[in-house]
């Protein structure tokens, strides 16, 4: 069973090792060669745009993104620090259940396509939702992910885009319910969504029948989405 998450906009360099990016054996690495390249023929006009930040802090990304090959490396789940991750609380996680998070955990990435929790990767910041990076990665990430037996997609939907769901997957959303009416959870959804994680890998969960016996903050599980009455 693989669980896919999003990654983080919030990023630490706190667990940064003395191990550059070029020097990784990351399976994707001539694809991130690609959107580097890709990157290098944006105009200065433009990076506003593609980062959605001021125009210097979008000139110190862009810097850092077409210099990643030189980036120190930490493992992504130390990497990603945003409401996922702070709720899932690796650090606190005994060897069992980090164990499991390494076997099952699957990060979307705009720039690196699909990392494991332990995959080394430097400091960065590209959303899946530009340079049609979505288009870019869904070939890649089908055929990386059609023989899993089953998938749990706990993506938001732009990072849905960068894969073909097939009959192995099913889709997991966090809703609202209110006069019979659902509505996105939105950014609670993300603190629910960290703390599913951490009840799987304590649990060690592998039945999707199991996610019955997880509730949080009002939040439990319908069969098909996770939903809270409001």
């Amino acid at each position: 069973m693989l669980i896919l998450l999003p990654p983080s906009e919030r990023k630490s360099k706190a667990k940064d090792l003395e191990i550059l990016f070029e020097n990784t054996k990351f399976e994707f690495k001539d694809e991130v060669s690609e959107i580097i390249n890709t990157l290098k023929s944006i105009r200065e006009n433009d990076l506003e745009k593609i980062y959605g930040t001021s125009k210097e802090k979008s000139k110190l990304i862009h810097e850092q993104n077409l210099n990643i090959f030189k980036g120190k490396c930490s493992a992504a789940i130390e990497r990603y620090t945003g409401v996922v991750y702070s709720h899932l609380k690796w650090e606190k996680l005994d060897y069992k259940s980090k164990s499991y998070v390494e076997k099952n955990i699957r990060i979307f990435s705009g720039l690196f396509g699909i990392v494991s929790p332990k995959t080394l990767i430097p400091e960065y910041k590209l959303k899946m939702n530009v340079l049609s990076l979505d288009k870019f990665w869904n070939p890649i990430l089908t055929k990386k992910l059609k023989n899993e037996p089953l998938i749990i997609d706990l993506l938001p939907q732009i990072h849905r885009k960068a894969y073909e769901a097939g009959s192995n997957v099913k889709q997991i959303d966090f809703f609202h319910l209110k006069n019979n009416k659902k509505t996105s959870a939105g950014h609670l959804g993300k603190s629910v969504k960290g703390e599913l994680i951490k009840f799987l890998a304590i649990n060690q969960i592998t039945n999707i029948n199991d996610l019955k016996s997880f509730s949080f903050n009002g939040f439990y599980w319908d069969k098909e989405n996770f939903i809270k009455k409001i």
